[in-house]
């Protein structure tokens, strides 16, 4: 059976320290490259060494690099996969923003000049529309971010983008989306390439999507 993969990006300087990244275009740390290459080879291990029908991923740098050391072929670059647009918070972090916005987040309130939950809805529709026309002939694997992801997977049980806030996307971890008897499912949820190595390097609690 075909299935989605859903892998977010190695760790960045802002997402280690806890800061939204969307436009920003950052390069991983040393340990997002190392778990990056770790991350293919569990993708590797559990996919096989079958060719997927489509690799796509998002252009920003973080994104392009965690593809090419997990050592996939990205076929299709587009900004449909590019993270949650913050807006005025790009850069800042959960607790800067609460300082003038009391018991803020990214599910239940406003990004000034940024997306809003509706529309990065629309976005994953967008992409989970192209998904499905292509399973048809192997596996999918999309390549992309934290907040965009998580709201792939809501979207894909057909819930509302909000309802991403229940699904964790670590840096560098796997997600396997796929269906039982034609009814959506998460096979696999926010699997990290090596856990005992990454708690050494975890970011702060809440770390947000980038």
């Amino acid at each position: 059976m075909t299935a989605v993969y859903l892998l977010r990006h190695g760790e960045t300087e802002w997402s280690r320290t806890g800061r939204h990244t969307s436009r920003t275009d950052l390069s991983l740390t040393p340990t997002g490259e190392r778990l990056a290459g770790e991350a293919g080879r569990l993708l590797g291990a559990f996919r096989g060494a079958g060719r997927p029908a489509l690799v796509a991923s998002s252009p920003r740098t973080r994104a392009l690099r965690t593809a090419e050391l997990a050592g996939l072929s990205v076929g299709l670059v587009t900004e449909d996969l590019a993270e949650w647009d913050y807006g005025e918070y790009e850069g800042m972090s959960t607790p800067q923003i609460r300082e003038t916005v009391p018991g803020w987040t990214v599910w239940t309130h406003e990004s000034p000049g940024g997306e809003t939950a509706a529309q990065v809805g629309a976005r994953a529709r967008k992409v989970l529309e192209r998904v499905r026309a292509a399973l048809a002939d192997g596996d999918v694997i999309l390549v992309g971010h934290g907040h965009f992801s998580r709201v792939l997977v809501a979207t894909w049980l057909s819930l509302d983008a909000t309802a991403g806030v229940h699904f964790g996307l670590d840096a560098a971890a796997i997600t396997v989306l796929g269906d039982e008897r034609g009814e959506p499912q998460i096979k696999r949820l926010n699997v990290p390439p090596a856990p005992e190595r990454r708690e050494q390097h975890a970011g702060p609690a809440g770390t947000p999507g980038s």
